[in-house]
């Protein structure tokens, strides 16, 4: 897979806003949220929807397509996760592709899932506009790997990490049932991967794929309007406020990662100029850029 093998796919960032807007898209009533820890009550309060030191295995029981084209990463791996969700909710458009693919081989799947126009619009719906052309200026290329994204999820009673660049999923091995389930076993494994990174990296993000509370939480609510539990319904009028809040700053941010600043950023510029103050204000970006990266270091020896 060549680094101008794109097919007209873009890079999307990792953020839960965006896979949020694209789970919609494809019909799906999960969202994905940021996972800021591993401990079992974190783990525990984003439960992933249920789901059918590792190494290869060829026999995979449940669905896996390879990445065979770049910057489809993101997008490939939500596929590769719901394609594992027993009885998954979806629109019209996504489950004719996951029947179209059953029984494809990894590559072949992969193929067929990327060749999907309408799929393809969604994922580039959510990523930024791509204004200026640095073909021929001989820049180094960004790897891909700032922006590659593995799925762990539970088959059969085994951990499983699915990553789109390997041939095979990678089996981490049976889990037990009882206690945490999965998800300790999952945690184990992520610590493990995490601790080969340097004390301080932040070459990593985590998201959860969960239900969406909000359902939930508005027919718990509608179940105590003029009951005495005041203190539950209190509480539960506050994390409905939050959520309903989380989804308004997601939409907004991805109405402002789909709009071009370009523009903006060239008048302020030329303003600046004209101004004879553009050579102060990049010094004083240089400097604060500097006293950040000061206090991350500070923050992090």
């Amino acid at each position: 897979m060549s680094d101008e093998d794109s097919s007209g796919w873009q890079l999307t960032e990792s953020d839960p806003g965006v896979f949020t807007e694209l789970l919609k898209r494809l019909g799906v009533p999960y969202i994905v949220d940021d996972l800021y820890s591993l401990d079992p009550e974190s783990l525990a309060a984003l439960q992933p929807p249920g789901v059918r030191a590792g190494h290869y295995d060829s026999d995979f029981p449940g669905f896996f397509a390879h990445q065979t084209v770049n910057n489809a990463c993101a997008t490939l791996a939500v596929v590769n996760a719901l394609g594992n969700i027993a009885s998954l909710p979806a629109g019209p458009q996504f489950m004719d592709l996951m029947n179209f693919t059953t029984g494809m081989d990894p590559q072949t799947c992969g193929m067929a899932i990327t060749s999907a126009d309408w799929l393809r619009e969604a994922h580039n719906a959510l990523s930024p506009p791509s204004a200026i052309s640095l073909d021929g200026l001989d820049l180094p290329k960004k790897s891909e790997e700032a922006y590659h994204f593995v799925v762990y999820l539970p088959v059969l009673g085994s951990l499983y990490e699915l990553d789109g660049l390997k041939p095979y999923p990678v089996r981490h091995g049976e889990y037990d049932e009882s206690g945490e389930g999965w998800v300790k076993k999952a945690r184990e494994v992520i610590e493990n991967r995490i601790h080969t990174y340097p004390p301080g990296a932040l070459e990593f993000s985590l998201l959860a794929l969960r239900d969406d509370p909000i359902p939930g939480m508005r027919r718990r609510l509608d179940a105590l309007q003029g009951t005495a539990g005041d203190a539950e319904l209190s509480d539960l009028m506050n994390r409905l406020s939050n959520e309903n809040s989380k989804r308004e700053r997601w939409a907004f941010e991805n109405s402002s990662r789909r709009h071009n600043h370009i523009g903006l950023v060239h008048a302020l510029l030329l303003a600046l100029a004209k101004a004879g103050k553009l050579d102060s204000a990049k010094a004083d970006a240089q400097r604060v850029m500097q006293e950040r990266l000061e206090r991350q270091r500070a923050t992090h020896s």
